[in-house]
């Protein structure tokens, strides 16, 4: 499997080249274009993370029921994908490790990732974002969106970063939502409200653009019904 990339950052789309044999599974609705020699169909997956159970706890944690499944019966097939929102795309290679993903940034995946949903504690209900996280663990590519650019920051200790800006970070860290500056007062009138500090070493990836704030800011724009 081969992914390129066009239109960074702000509308980014990918091309996906798939083997005779391989599969990439994808968030509902994701696909704008391929060959007419690929096969799809839609699937709740099985194992870990499947199921109707699994489907269940995507939509709870933002994503669709059910996912596309796009195989490949030759080489050189291709798959072009797009997220929801204008946006960047990355390219995460899984080696076995842990990636949390915050909700609604999963785009697709090869089929040898598991998704799962997961929950980091009470510290999510105060994060102002998902309470849930996406879990994706296992060997392959990874492809996930965000809302404007992404840039990925080497934690080695701490770091911190504004709760809407998050958009995927590696399991190795670990965070707890804090005040952004020194007194909760300050924090809040200065418009930086609550912000997550991450600890430990890994790789951290954010969004440039926050989209509860812009969602905030074009809906009290909009005319009443």
């Amino acid at each position: 499997m081969k992914v390129k990339l066009l239109h960074q950052p702000d509308s980014a789309i990918a091309c996906v080249t798939l083997d005779a044999g391989e599969e990439i599974i994808a968030e509902a609705g994701a696909m704008i274009a391929m060959n007419d020699s690929i096969q799809v169909n839609t699937t709740l997956r099985q194992g870990r993370g499947g199921g109707i159970i699994g489907g269940l706890k995507r939509m709870v944690a933002g994503e669709s029921l059910f996912l596309s499944v796009f195989r490949s019966f030759k080489d050189g097939d291709e798959v072009w994908l797009a997220p929801k929102l204008i946006g960047d795309l990355l390219v995460y290679e899984m080696q076995g490790q842990d990636l949390i993903v915050q909700a609604t940034s999963y785009l697709a995946c090869s089929s040898q990732i598991d998704i799962d949903l997961g929950f980091q504690g009470l510290k999510s209900v105060f994060s102002g974002e998902s309470i849930f996280w996406l879990t994706i663990s296992g060997y392959g590519t990874a492809l996930l969106t965000s809302f404007g650019g992404i840039y990925e920051i080497d934690v080695d200790g701490e770091y911190i970063v504004d709760t809407g800006h998050i958009v995927a970070f590696e399991g190795s860290l670990d965070f707890s939502i804090t005040k952004a500056g020194s007194s909760w007062i300050g924090a809040f009138l200065g418009g930086e409200g609550l912000v997550a500090r991450f600890r430990g070493r890994g790789k951290l990836f954010c969004q440039t653009h926050n989209p509860g704030a812009f969602g905030s800011l074009i809906g009290s724009m909009l005319p009443p019904r």
